[in-house]
């Protein structure tokens, strides 16, 4: 974790000391030196905004850029530009929208998220993951396993939220927005962000609801909207009503409801669409469902994905129930595609230079799927990628053709391509 800054610290404790009153004056907090910090921590190869201007362009002008980008901020004369928006595959044959800001946007938004991030993280419950300093994805599945396998919360509502970045009502987002900042600058600035224009195809249009993903603010300002919306309702109003133990986990909009009773499990099936219509967001009536892990009935055990993962129940070495999972049929063939593609596209380059890129891609996929009970997943998309090398350095051109003996020799012994490995294997308790 990072460590957290003097300012980060100053909010904090002003979080804290008030934490039933809107916090004004935020804005002081944004100075030269933080927007300096803020330009960078921004991705230095990042794509461009409507403007088409870079990092690097930005860099030449900055002495000159951020005092004046400071100026309009604080007086309010800071115009939010028209956000460009694109298209990104999400690996089912659908793609998903991006909204991509300017490079000078970025800045300013992320350090408005810099100072607000504070104010909320003292209020937000542990529950959420999703974009939050010292959260991270195997924590929440940490948690999954737990409370399914050891505090036996085998009925589970696995949630499937349509369009919820594009669904987020403005209006009921400043009224929870109202709750903690009153910050007429930074509350201005916000409102400007969500009244942005979207740049698509040669045309401008100006939504009225939702979030453009791909902004700094936009996974705060989610999971502010999420917090209100369903993770206190759920936490405060229905946990206390339910005859025994359920838990919610949050990344983003993907969460679970877990519970140790059907009926419980029942009763807020029914009311969760209602509580979410209420905020303009619909759940997706099919993929939405409660699933029964202890009932088999002898079939195939049930099963559900989260956070890349497919999730079923089986047996332990000591024959005791409990939560496994591997890599998800879509995820592991869309990383077979993905790897598939950049070896077609890369294989001219020379053999030592591709493979030292091939093994960071391999210690990439570990590192995320590399977790217990997944070790038959990852070593399988180990082979595969290996018979991709061989296939593609067999198809560079010219007469030489490499024999399996020969490639053996330079993917084991010369150049080792990067072996399946388990880093996520914190789960000390072996039940």
């Amino acid at each position: 974790m990072e460590k957290m800054s003097t300012v980060e610290v100053q909010i904090t404790e002003r979080a804290k000391k008030f934490p039933n009153e809107a916090l004004t004056n935020l804005n002081q907090y944004i100075n030269e030196a933080m927007l300096n910090e803020s330009f960078n921590s921004l991705n230095k190869s990042g794509a461009s905004g409507v403007d088409r201007e870079t990092w690097h362009d930005y860099n030449v002008q900055r002495s000159e850029r951020i005092p004046q980008l400071l100026s309009a901020f604080k007086s309010g004369q800071y115009y939010a530009p028209n956000i460009r928006r694109v298209y990104i595959p999400k690996g089912d044959g659908k793609q998903r929208p991006l909204g991509i800001p300017t490079v000078e946007d970025k800045l300013l938004q992320t350090a408005v998220a810099k100072v607000l991030t504070p104010v909320y993280e003292a209020i937000f419950y542990d529950t959420s993951y999703g974009f939050r300093p010292g959260k991270s994805q195997h924590q929440a599945l940490d948690a999954l396993f737990k409370g399914v396998s050891f505090q036996g919360k085998r009925y589970i509502i696995d949630a499937d939220m349509q369009n919820y970045f594009g669904s987020i009502d403005h209006q009921c987002l400043r009224e929870f927005l109202d709750l903690r900042i009153k910050d007429g600058v930074i509350r201005k600035m916000i409102d400007k962000w969500l009244k942005a224009g979207i740049f698509e195809k040669g045309n401008i249009s100006y939504p009225k609801e939702g979030t453009p993903q791909g902004g700094s603010i936009s996974p705060l300002l989610s999971n502010i909207y999420l917090h209100y919306v369903l993770d206190e309702w759920f936490i405060e109003q229905i946990q206390p009503l339910l005859k025994d133990s359920s838990f919610i986990i949050r990344f983003a909009d993907d969460f679970l409801l877990g519970f140790t009773n059907k009926e419980d499990a029942e009763r807020v099936m029914k009311v969760l669409p209602l509580r979410l219509g209420k905020f303009g967001l619909t759940l997706h009536p099919e993929k939405t469902k409660l699933i029964e892990l202890d009932d088999n009935k002898g079939q195939k055990p049930a099963t559900f994905d989260f956070l890349g993962f497919t999730h079923y129940m089986d047996k332990s070495r000591k024959d005791k129930a409990v939560l496994k999972r591997k890599t998800s049929s879509k995820k592991f063939r869309a990383s077979l595609k993905r790897m598939y593609e950049w070896l077609r596209d890369n294989r001219h380059e020379k053999v030592g230079e591709l493979l030292f890129e091939m093994n960071q891609k391999l210690r990439g996929h570990y590192e995320y799927y590399g977790i217990t009970f997944n070790g038959s997943r990852i070593s399988t998309y180990f082979q595969e990628t290996k018979h991709m090398l061989f296939y593609w350095l067999n198809h560079r051109g010219g007469k030489a053709i490499m024999n399996w003996k020969t490639f053996n020799k330079l993917t084991i012994e010369w150049i080792p391509l990067k072996a399946p490995k388990i880093y996520h294997s914190y789960l000390k308790v072996k039940p």
